[in-house]
């Protein structure tokens, strides 16, 4: 049998889904007892700055603080890591060619994922942050898949924004009903225009969008990923 290894998670973008993250990681390993669970360090480092004004422009880039993390993950003992943020996914092959420990892509699980699940998936919705819908992360995996990528026009994605970051918002800590009706809203026309799927392209979007809200299946990379970190510490998932 193999040895178990632990989980690594480079987190703090933002913190409520780095909390969201763990608690996935728990709600889905197979344990009846304290020791069944799988040993996690998490690195929740909230000043690592900005990832959409980084991959816009705008700001400092988040890439230093990224890999000081790794090393700080790497250094206590974690046997792959995980970023719980989907933006910051725009620093992802930088940060494998630093990495020790495999580094689970939570875009890649994603397509994995949609792949086996969404038969003869043809169009996705995409509600992401404008920096990841603009740095075309899954863009580029999906379309590798043959899968076209619908994104919201210009007045919808300020909404999809204000959902997440405004001082209503997902990352403020308010409640889930307008963030979620906002969300939702956005997601329903994106299916009429023809999406098969949505993609919950920001870490922050599932922790008020579920799948029972939409007619079409919800792509969740953090639960996605979740599952395939505890296989791949050498755990079994909960059914």
């Amino acid at each position: 049998m193999k040895k178990p290894r632990t989980i690594g998670i480079l987190g703090g973008m933002g913190p409520e889904a780095t909390n969201h993250f763990f608690g996935l990681i728990l709600k889905n390993t197979a344990a009846a007892k304290d020791q069944d669970h799988i040993p996690v360090l998490i690195w929740n480092d909230p000043t690592i700055p900005p990832r959409t004004e980084a991959v816009l422009g705008n700001g400092p880039s988040p890439l230093p603080k990224l890999l000081a993390g790794v090393k700080t993950l790497e250094r206590g003992g974690a046997s792959l890591i995980v970023m719980p943020c989907l933006t910051a996914h725009h620093y992802a092959p930088r940060i494998k060619l630093r990495a020790r420990v495999p580094f689970i892509d939570l875009v890649e699980e994603a397509v994995r994922w949609a792949g086996k699940a969404v038969p003869n998936l043809k169009t996705a919705a995409l509600l992401a942050s404008t920096g990841t819908i603009r740095s075309g992360l899954f863009d580029q995996a999906f379309r590798r898949q043959k899968v076209e990528i619908l994104t919201p026009g210009e007045a919808d994605q300020r909404q999809v924004m204000e959902a997440i970051f405004g001082p209503e918002g997902i990352k403020a800590g308010a409640p889930a009903g307008p963030p979620r009706r906002t969300l939702r809203a956005v997601a329903l026309k994106l299916i009429r225009q023809g999406a098969q799927a949505v993609i919950a392209g920001c870490t922050e979007v599932p922790l008020v969008l579920r799948d029972e809200d939409l007619p079409v299946p919800l792509v969740d990379p953090m639960r996605i990923a979740a599952l395939s970190c505890i296989q791949k510490a050498g755990y079994a998932a909960r059914k």
